[in-house]
């Protein structure tokens, strides 16, 4: 069994700018009118910030905000971003151009297309030195990136960055995979207890995983980083599920077991 205290969260989803919008709509049902289509991530430079893919503006926005959030300094903390697909779009795009003229291919979206990007505009834009993971792991990639991060914790590390992410597809990739709108959300997890603090306890099982059925699950259920939401649906009623683990996909025929409990 893997411990942790969560510090701190982020979020971000099309109507919910905020984890504060989000839990306000587990509670009410109620998305926030004239919400952005993406976040501004104010780490980054204007001229960076509008050139951002969609997966680093919402990945840099909730890992911002979860730091805020856990009173944590972004340049001490070791990070893990978690993403099923990275930078679709660009990953269309990329696949377009080089089939039809190879030459045109823009240096800057070349530059975007790798998976880590989030995790390097990050580090950028924090200056952050810690090391940085990133993950995939299909529609394990959530499970996978909580799990690293709490191995780093039991390594040693004082506290780790969590964050998942993904965007839509488009062109021939959608018909392989489908996933629609922005969606991000972060977490702060640190080896230390104090009064009030909400931890998780994760144990790896065989079984198999289901679709959340919450609010936030069914708001943006149709994006590939969806399988974080039951988790994030939990914490939004701000309630430990002693009786009930959250149960997130692992990998084929296996899942992870996560319990929230009061410290």
């Amino acid at each position: 069994m893997l411990t942790a205290t969560i510090e701190g969260i982020g979020f971000w989803s099309n109507g919910l700018p905020s984890w504060q919008a989000a839990c306000d709509f587990v509670r009410g049902g109620t998305v926030v009118e004239g919400a952005p289509a993406r976040p501004s991530p104010q780490l980054l430079p204007p001229n960076e910030r509008r050139r951002a893919p969609d997966t680093v503006a919402v990945a840099l926005e909730v890992a911002l905000a979860a730091c805020r959030d856990a009173d944590r300094d972004p340049q001490a903390l070791p990070s893990v971003f978690a993403s099923t697909h990275g930078e679709l779009g660009i990953t269309d795009y990329m696949a377009a151009t080089l089939a039809d003229d190879p030459r045109a291919i823009s240096p800057i979206r070349f530059h975007n297309s790798v998976h880590n990007a989030a995790a390097g505009y990050w580090t950028i834009g924090a200056g952050c030195r810690a090391p940085a993971t990133a993950i995939s792991a299909l529609d394990a990639s959530f499970a996978q990136g909580l799990l690293e991060a709490l191995v780093q914790l039991a390594a040693g590390s004082e506290a780790v960055l969590l964050v998942g992410y993904d965007s839509a597809s488009s062109g021939p990739l959608a018909a392989m995979w489908r996933s629609t709108g922005l969606l991000g959300g972060a977490l702060v997890l640190s080896r230390r207890s104090f009064p009030g603090a909400l931890r998780v306890q994760a144990t790896l099982a065989d079984g198999e995983a289901v679709p959340g059925s919450g609010p936030l699950a069914r708001l943006a259920g149709g994006n590939a980083m969806a399988p974080m939401l039951s988790l994030f649906d939990a914490l939004a009623i701000d309630a430990p599920q002693t009786a009930d683990s959250v149960i997130l996909k692992a990998g084929p025929g296996r899942v992870l077991r996560v319990e929230l409990i009061d410290a």
